[in-house]
């Protein structure tokens, strides 16, 4: 009453954005938990596929969705993905989901789920996975039943719990990779931390994602340039809308005439929209730039344009050099770059490499390294029209590694492996459950070798790389129960948990004994 001018002339207050998120993860990974959490802090609506079915099976029941979902259970068939996404929207349209949110819990679970999500517009601003690994999983399986007082009857036995923890892994691979790819929002996190742990984890993201979405609808509103940072855009929409400079940064080519291609990264951190129209920046420094004076690097403001389709230089791969003979490499091979900036002297001629090629003015140049690759990328104008002498260096010939004799040979092609791998059973001294010692080493080195191979295809690699750890993990047993079954003898009740299952494990490998049973 003294001062009302004083509280009536303040800022008004941002308005609250409804909070869109989903927490998936393997089975006794902590979700359901965690979701419940955000839902009591926040007034979020907790939304699991089960509930949202027997929300639309319960309260209307009347409608044709529930009638189509009632024949398909009634045959004792499961809900089809096409009717859970409906009941999905249909819990999306109440007041609460609108005004305050949502937290998906467990959901979506595979590839066709995330798809059908995404053709209806309901895209979470983020998706938070809590990683377990297996053994994890087990163990709190383990705990869970022998919990008293159960609600009901669960199937929560070891091997229903690898089975669906082996599922979800499958299907988890696909739905990473298309939010990750489609929408840029896939939030991993380390389900072994604590409930406090991850719960700040989500609460910061949540918050960096308000903060950005806040900004972009401050700032476009008055009509400025805003970032598009965690806005969940598409790269179709992104490619459809991209400005006159494409994936070009326009605060280099404005300031130095440099022409440095962004299309590179696909994140959306350094990018922003200016008149209905999006462009990407090469750093943080340049973003800030054009949000600050966007008219200084935009058609009519920039000083310059950006060249025509067959005039920007353009990264070749190895194939794509080969698949274009008989064109030679300009330059009889040698890097321009490095040759132009050692003053055009002979000692600059240096040969370039296949693997660092551009295609500029329908020519083709290689590079000594990235570096010089990428400078060329920038200026190209200033690297492309050279000459190089008559008399150039002689060209190197490598030496066949099979010309050289057998200790050379074994110098040059095995030497630094087989220390490695010598090094690693070393330390590790490993003893096989039920193999010799001699035995258990040669099959670590052999496992080892075929891991970190450089030369085996990725597919191999991640094989053995399983395969070796999984050794690690057997090796380890004995150990484990000699210094676990010490002293006198205890009820199952005082036993680690784990105790039954690496016992078992052991056993089991008794039975499979000989060196065909570890490969």
């Amino acid at each position: 009453m003294l001062n009302p001018l004083k509280y009536l002339r303040q800022p008004q207050p941002t308005p609250s954005l409804p909070v869109k998120m989903a927490v998936i993860g393997p089975p006794k990974s902590g979700k359901t938990t965690v979701a419940q959490i955000l839902a009591q802090r926040y007034g979020l609506a907790r939304l699991s596929i089960g509930s949202v079915i027997r929300n639309v099976l319960d309260n209307q029941a009347h409608t044709d969705l529930a009638l189509q979902m009632k024949k398909h259970l009634s045959n004792g068939l499961i809900v089809p993905d096409e009717l859970a996404i409906q009941c999905l929207e249909v819990a999306l349209m109440s007041s609460g989901c609108n005004n305050r949110g949502y937290v998906l819990d467990g959901f979506p679970m595979t590839l066709k789920q995330a798809e059908l999500m995404g053709s209806q517009s309901i895209i979470p601003m983020i998706v938070v996975e809590l990683e377990l690994d297996t053994v994890e999983v087990l163990k709190r399986g383990i705990v869970d039943k022998m919990k008293p007082n159960k609600p009901h009857l669960m199937h929560d036995s070891s091997e229903i719990l690898h089975i669906r923890n082996s599922c979800y892994k499958h299907e988890v691979e696909h739905v990473r990779q298309h939010f990750q790819q489609q929408y840029q929002n896939w939030i991993p996190l380390d389900g072994l931390k604590s409930q406090w742990w991850i719960w700040n984890s989500i609460i910061k993201e949540v918050s960096i994602s308000m903060k950005y979405i806040h900004s972009y609808l401050e700032r476009t509103g008055s009509r400025r340039a805003a970032c598009i940072n965690r806005l969940c855009i598409t790269p179709k929409e992104l490619q459809y809308r991209l400005g006159e400079f494409g994936q070009y940064c326009p605060v280099c080519l404005a300031l130095h005439y440099h022409l440095v291609d962004c299309s590179e990264t696909t994140a959306l951190t350094h990018a922003a929209e200016y008149q209905e129209n999006y462009y990407k920046m090469c750093d943080s420094d340049h973003l800030e730039r054009f949000l600050l004076t966007p008219d200084h690097f935009v058609t009519p403001g920039c000083p310059h344009t950006l060249p025509q389709v067959h005039l920007l230089p353009r990264k070749l791969t190895e194939s794509e050099v080969k698949n274009k003979f008989p064109q030679q490499v300009e330059m009889k091979g040698f890097c321009p770059v490095t040759y132009l900036d050692g003053k055009q002297r002979y000692e600059a001629l240096v040969r370039g490499k296949l693997e660092y090629a551009v295609e500029y003015r329908e020519r083709i140049y290689i590079f000594e390294t990235k570096q010089k690759q990428d400078k060329f990328l920038r200026i190209p104008e200033t690297y492309w029209d050279q000459k190089v002498p008559t008399k150039v260096p002689p060209l190197c010939e490598p030496v066949p590694l099979t010309s050289l004799p057998t200790l050379g040979y074994l110098e040059q092609g095995a030497a630094v492996a087989v220390i490695k791998a010598m090094t690693a059973v070393g330390c590790l001294k490993p003893k096989y459950p039920f193999l010799t010692i001699q035995r258990s080493a040669l099959l670590y080195v052999a496992f080892y070798l075929k891991a970190f191979n450089q030369k085996s295809s990725d597919y191999t690699s991640q094989k053995y790389k399983k395969k070796l750890a999984l050794f690690e993990e057997n090796c380890a047993l004995i150990p484990y129960l000699s210094s676990t079954m010490r002293g006198n003898y205890k009820p199952p009740s005082e036993r680690p948990i784990d105790f039954e299952f690496k016992l078992n494990r052991f056993l089991a490998l008794g039975d499979l004994t000989g060196t065909n049973s570890v490969l």
